[in-house]
C-alpha cells in the first residue's frame, strides 16, 4: 500500500484535521498512513515526516499502543485503553492520554488510532486538591501554634531548671525532653507557613539562579555522591515571585530526588530541566481572561519511584515514605508553585521520576495588550 499524508480525499482529511484529539492511521507493517494536525502537534513532527516512519519508532520502545495495535489488527475487534503513560523518543516527557484503537472495515489492512490527552486536566484536578489539602494544614496549624507551642515552652524551662539538680547520670532524660520539645516546636513552625496567606512581593526571577542556588546546596551537602546534570533552556524569561520561597520549593524537589537514590548507586543522577511550553493556558474562574503557563521547570531521578500506593495523594500533608519525615515537604512545594500561580505533577516509575512545575512567565506591556484585547 502506498504511504500518504492524507486519507480519503479532502473532505475526510479536514474532518479529521479538525478534530483536537491525535489520530493516526497505522497499516499492517505498523506504517504511519494517515496523521492529522493533533497528531503533529503531539509528536512534533510534521505528517510528512510521520507518514515516512512506522509506529513503533515514534512511540517509546515497549510501549501498550504497539500491543493495542497488534492485538486489533489481529483480532479485528476495537479496544480502549484508559490512562495510558504514552512516551515519544521527540518529546522530553510522557504523556498520560486514552486511547482507541479499532479496524477500518473499509480499508482493510489499516487501523485507526484516536489518542485523548488527560494530563492537563488531571492537573488541574490534583492542584485544587493539594491547595485544599494545604487550607486543612493550615487550619491546624492555627490550632497548635497556641495549644501545643505554649505549654510546650514550659515544659522546656522546667526540664533546663531540673538539669543543674540533677545526677549526671540523670541529665541525658532532661536533655531528651528539651530535644524532643524542639522538634514538636520545629514541627509546628512548618505547618504555621501553610497558615501564610499573605499576597506575595512579587519581582522578575530568573529561575536559572534558582536552580544553580539550589544545585550548590546540592552539591556541598546531601548530593555531594550524586551527579546532577542541567539541561536549561537559556532564553527563558523571568518568573513573577519570591526567589527564597522558589529556592526553598526546587530545593524541596531535589533533596527529596537525592533521597530517593540509593547511596551506594554509583550511577546516581539527578537532571534539571527548563523549556518553554507556549501551549499551556488555563482559565480564570470567574473570568474570561486565560493563564499562560508556558515555563516548564522539571527535576528528574533515576531512583526507585514513587510507591503506587502513595501516587494519588503524595503532595498531601502527612504523606511519606521516610522513616523520620514529616511528610510536609511536597506539601510546601505544591503550596508555594500555587502561591505563584502554577501548578505540579509528576510521573514515576523505577529508575524514573519526574516532578514538573509550569510556571507563568512575568507579565509584560506586549502580553497585557494582548490579553486586554
Amino acid at each position: 500500500m502506498e504511504r500518504r499524508a492524507g486519507v480519503g480525499g479532502a473532505a475526510p482529511a479536514a474532518m479529521l484535521n479538525g478534530l483536537p484529539h491525535p489520530v493516526l492511521m497505522i497499516g499492517a507493517g505498523l506504517d504511519i498512513e494517515y496523521a492529522n494536525s493533533a497528531a503533529e502537534d503531539f509528536f512534533q513532527a510534521s505528517a510528512a515526516y510521520l507518514c515516512r516512519r512506522t509506529l513503533d519508532a515514534v512511540v517509546a520502545f515497549g510501549s501498550p499502543l504497539l500491543a493495542l495495535v497488534g492485538q486489533v489488527q489481529r483480532d479485528g475487534n476495537a479496544v480502549n485503553e484508559y490512562g495510558v503513560d504514552l512516551g515519544s523518543p521527540r518529546t522530553l516527557s510522557n504523556q498520560l492520554v486514552d486511547i482507541y484503537v479499532g479496524p477500518l472495515p473499509e480499508m482493510p489492512g489499516s487501523t485507526l488510532v484516536m489518542l485523548q490527552q488527560r494530563t492537563m486536566a488531571q492537573m488541574i484536578e490534583r492542584q485544587l486538591t493539594h491547595r485544599g489539602a494545604a487550607r486543612t494544614v493550615s487550619g491546624m496549624a492555627a490550632v497548635l501554634a497556641h495549644e501545643i507551642k505554649n505549654p510546650l515552652s514550659g515544659i522546656r524551662g522546667a526540664a533546663q531548671l531540673l538539669e543543674s539538680s540533677l545526677p549526671d547520670s540523670d541529665r541525658a532524660l532532661s536533655q531528651l525532653i528539651c530535644a524532643e520539645s524542639d522538634r514538636i516546636c520545629g514541627l509546628v513552625d512548618e505547618m504555621e507557613v501553610f497558615g501564610d496567606e499573605r499576597p506575595l512581593a512579587r519581582e522578575p526571577v530568573n529561575i536559572h539562579d534558582v536552580l544553580d542556588h539550589v544545585r550548590q546546596i546540592a552539591r556541598t551537602g546531601f548530593a555531594s555522591h550524586l551527579k546532577i546534570v542541567e539541561q536549561y533552556d537559556p532564553s527563558l524569561p523571568a518568573i513573577p515571585g519570591n526567589r527564597d520561597m522558589l529556592i526553598q520549593a526546587f530545593l524541596n524537589l531535589v533533596k527529596n530526588a537525592a533521597e530517593a537514590i540509593d547511596e551506594d548507586g554509583a550511577d546516581g543522577q539527578i537532571t534539571l530541566r527548563t523549556a518553554f511550553r507556549p501551549g499551556v493556558r488555563l482559565s480564570v474562574p470567574g473570568s474570561a481572561q486565560r493563564v499562560g503557563l508556558p515555563l516548564l521547570i522539571s527535576i528528574e531521578d533515576n531512583g526507585r519511584g514513587v510507591p503506587d500506593d502513595l501516587r494519588q495523594h503524595l503532595f498531601d500533608p502527612f504523606v511519606t515514605t521516610k522513616q523520620s519525615g514529616t511528610g510536609l515537604g511536597l506539601a510546601l512545594v505544591a503550596k508555594i508553585i500555587g502561591d505563584h500561580g502554577g501548578i505540579i505533577e509528576f510521573d514515576s516509575r523505577p529508575r524514573s521520576t519526574v516532578f514538573r512545575a509550569f510556571m507563568p512567565m512575568q507579565d509584560t506591556a506586549a502580553d497585557r495588550q494582548r490579553n486586554e484585547g
